[in-house]
């Protein structure tokens, strides 16, 4: 019988009972793998100390909210405090990282949880601190890279310095798209050590469901109805969107447009609504659970992603997964993810004309809703989880000693 590994997973990346979705697709994979048994898991996800719960401080006061511990679906998962230092931060914070998880490590080796692998997520700073804590606990250790940390952060001197090195100390880098492993490459990492992992959808989560039934049960009449997901963040998109939904709006009558999400685009994205004549058309609903976005992707006929830079966007395979087709822009792994016409459209051009164009052939010319779904039956998350598992079983089999004196 093949033995356990234990793995710490390290992210600061990761959902709480006071943050239900951040992170959430760091614990889905995480979920994923762990179903399919062969490891055993804590996770260690820090959070930046923060001196007030008071609701007035915002997002600031629920990052102060979080457990100390927790048991968060199922998965115990430990929340240390790390001080940024104002100013200074990105250089400073994988520092601060690892000193301030190092005495939560020490403790759950200490009550008989003896990891094997660190199993960290996001290059800079969770992975370079990951880098530090390897070494001090002499452990190997994997990192997968998400997208900004090395699309954005590593154009910046100290932080790609620090990431080759964390890289030089890893057994493996991981990225969630080709086109993140060629990026990391590019940037200096040994492609020797690197492996492409993509997300896949949890099949079950996200199905088929009648668009009809949705509609009616979300109170979304009327049609035809887009949707966006996201956080409200300009590099999301959502006011490349509005601007496409704009140029629609004559040519589709009853067209109606839903934008998910939270983020600090919400008030320009209400006041651009309002200032067009569009408050009847356009519902911002902020934040859904993960776990109750299928209704919203079932009652929609396309679901639109104008990000300027992604990894892999799970919101895409979400949405195929109910049968809905996408829109999306030739960013990060979207080509990956839509090599199809029945999966919807890629806009190579970036702009309001390219996306409303690509939205009107996909609802003027709508692909069945079961070809959808089974394209997106391609994308499982059996693949990656047996992948993931070879790799620490082979490094807890052959464990690699880290060294604390690699030079920057």
């Amino acid at each position: 019988m093949t033995r356990t590994v234990k793995t710490l997973l390290f992210s600061t990346l990761y959902p709480s009972a006071a943050r239900p979705l951040h992170g959430v697709f760091v614990e889905t994979r995480l979920r994923e793998l762990l179903r399919r048994g062969g490891v055993e898991t804590k996770v260690v996800a820090p959070v930046p100390w923060f001196w007030s719960t008071k609701p007035r401080f915002g997002r600031y006061a629920r990052v102060a909210a979080t457990a100390r511990h927790e048991c968060h679906n199922g998965i115990e998962v430990f929340h240390p405090r790390y001080f940024l230092l104002p100013k200074i931060g990105m250089s400073s914070a994988p520092f601060a990282l690892a000193l301030g998880a190092f005495a939560t490590l020490a403790a759950i080796r200490r009550d008989g949880f003896d990891f094997e692998v660190i199993d960290a997520h996001y290059y800079y700073p969770d992975g370079v601190a990951a880098a530090m804590l390897a070494a001090w606990f002499d452990r190997p250790l994997v990192v997968t890279a998400r997208g900004t940390d090395v699309n954005l952060i590593a154009q910046y001197t100290v932080p790609r310095s620090l990431i080759r090195w964390a890289a030089r100390q890893a057994s493996a880098s991981i990225g969630v798209s080709a086109a993140l492993v060629e990026r990391m490459g590019e940037i200096g990492l040994d492609p020797s050590r690197l492996l492409t992992m993509s997300n896949g959808v949890d099949l079950e989560r996200f199905d088929l469901r009648p668009a009809e039934r949705m509609r009616e049960q979300l109170s979304l009449q009327g049609g035809p109805l887009i949707l966006t997901v996201g956080n409200l963040h300009e590099h999301k998109g959502q006011r490349l969107v509005l601007e496409a939904f704009s140029l629609l709006q004559e040519r589709l009558e009853d067209a109606r447009l839903v934008i998910v999400g939270e983020g600090p685009d919400r008030e320009v994205l209400h006041t651009s609504i309002e200032r067009a004549g569009l408050r009847d058309r356009v519902r911002l609903v902020g934040a859904i659970p993960n776990e109750d976005l299928a209704s919203w992707y079932g009652a929609a006929d396309v679901t639109v992603l104008a990000s300027s830079r992604e990894g892999w966007p799970n919101v895409l395979l979400e949405s195929m997964a109910c049968g809905t087709p996408v829109v999306a822009s030739s960013v990060g792994g979207v080509p990956e993810i839509i090599q199809d016409l029945v999966a919807g459209r890629i806009v190579s051009e970036r702009s309001a004309d390219g996306f409303a164009s690509a939205i009107e052939h996909v609802l003027h010319d709508p692909p069945d809703r079961r070809l959808v779904r089974a394209y997106a039956e391609r994308f499982s998350w059996d693949r990656t989880s047996r992948s993931q598992l070879a790799l620490f079983r082979s490094l807890a089999a052959q464990p690699e000693a880290t060294s604390p004196c690699g030079s920057f």
